[in-house]
């Protein structure tokens, strides 16, 4: 088969070039600190080692019961803290709704939406059930939704599986990974159980949070009329995403709307930042592969909602990058969010500490607000994993945010 063939030809030529790259820029440091950016936007330490408290007001906080979870009159708006979860992630998943039952939602009680490709089971239920007071929903996500599409060659997609798997790209030859991406990058606003809410809060099977969180970040999203909160900004590895800036810009050219989907105040220069990983914007060909680590999300459905995303989740759909190569929800959301929606739209929630393993956000917040969490600490896994971080890129192209006013 010629197709193949071409694409084991292409990913031969990428990894040399991206190895070649790498060879030039990479040393040997000795120590993380080396490893580490040196400037984040006009700072020159992390921003994390800043101590901060909470996002500037009006914020909405407990009041009596005015968040108790019996109150049908309650503050809460439309909004759910949502999990993509299997049943033999039930302990690791405990873990999750432990630390942000503790933190943030034992005051505020926001229901919670648990979804699977599979039914889930009563010992499951019953032990989410226990392990918090809000209302919980519980459903199961329509096969046509998670099956492989039918234009997708089976064969052409174990070929390239096998050399993404050869050239080092994790989960490559597991197509529930690429099912469980193309049903975060374009379905999951879709889903019925979702169907009334506005905003949502994913949250991943064994990742932690270590501090109080005492205002509601749903209601402060949509008073400060924000589109997407994220914690984490990482590099992605290029080889899993070559075609995906590429076929990007092929739905730019090809799309006569694209001039009214790109939002004029955009952030297309963080998107295709050479500057900070050169060798990264290469081996994307033309992306930079910084993106906000999605298993943190706090955001508007309806930005998932709309025509631009609509559109433009097609498109990348058809293309069978989310199976011929390895195109994450993460790069898919970022590459739409910098273009199609206002940069000043975005939060980082820096006063949030979060860790999915290996890496963290650790706030330096006033004594007694945050515990677990060394201040400042990105990662405390391997020293090259300082690297990953590309906070200074976001924080060049956009800035701080609220945080600066």
């Amino acid at each position: 088969m010629a197709r193949p063939r071409l694409v084991r030809i292409t990913a031969a030529l990428t990894l040399a070039i991206f190895l070649y790259l790498i060879l030039l820029i990479i040393r040997s440091p000795s120590d993380a600190n080396e490893y580490a950016p040196k400037q984040w936007g006009h700072m020159t330490h992390d921003p994390n080692l800043e101590l901060i408290d909470e996002p500037p007001g009006p914020l909405h906080r407990v009041n009596g019961d005015n968040y108790a979870p019996d109150n049908p009159s309650s503050d809460r708006i439309k909004a759910t803290l949502l999990s993509l979860v299997r049943n033999s992630e039930l302990q690791e998943l405990l873990k999750s709704i432990h630390d942000l039952e503790e933190t943030f939602n034992h005051k505020f009680n926001y229901p919670w939406t648990f979804l699977n490709d599979e039914p889930f089971t009563e010992r499951f239920k019953s032990s989410v059930r226990r392990a918090t007071n809000a209302h919980v929903t519980f459903a199961q996500i329509p096969s046509a939704h998670w099956s492989t599409p039918p234009w997708i060659d089976d064969a052409l997609y174990k070929e390239s599986a096998a050399i993404l798997a050869e050239n080092g790209i994790q989960y490559a030859d597991k197509i529930s990974y690429h099912q469980m991406c193309r049903w975060n990058s374009g379905f999951f606003p879709h889903h019925p159980a979702l169907a009334d809410m506005d905003y949502y809060w994913r949250v991943e099977p064994n990742v932690h949070f270590f501090c109080d969180i005492d205002y509601d970040v749903f209601r402060y999203m949509q008073d400060r009329n924000k589109t997407y909160g994220f914690t984490i900004n990482l590099y992605d590895a290029p080889l899993s995403i070559p075609s995906l800036w590429p076929e990007t810009e092929r739905f730019l050219a090809a799309n006569n709307n694209a001039a009214t989907y790109l939002h004029p105040n955009n952030a297309m220069n963080w998107v295709t930042d050479s500057a900070h990983r050169p060798a990264h914007n290469i081996a994307a060909n033309g992306f930079s592969t910084c993106h906000f680590w999605s298993n943190f999300e706090i955001g508007s459905l309806a930005f998932w909602r709309s025509e631009a995303y609509t559109q433009f989740f097609k498109h990348l759909d058809r293309a069978g990058g989310f199976f011929y190569e390895r195109w994450g929800d993460a790069p898919v959301h970022s590459i739409a969010l910098g273009l199609f929606e206002d940069k000043e739209k975005i939060h980082w929630f820096r006063d949030i500490g979060y860790q999915h393993i290996p890496f963290f956000n650790c706030p330096r917040r006033p004594p007694g607000k945050c515990k677990g969490c060394k201040e400042g600490l990105f990662s405390d896994g391997e020293k090259w994993l300082f690297k990953e971080d590309c906070r200074p890129s976001w924080l060049q192209h956009v800035g701080f945010g609220e945080w600066e006013k």
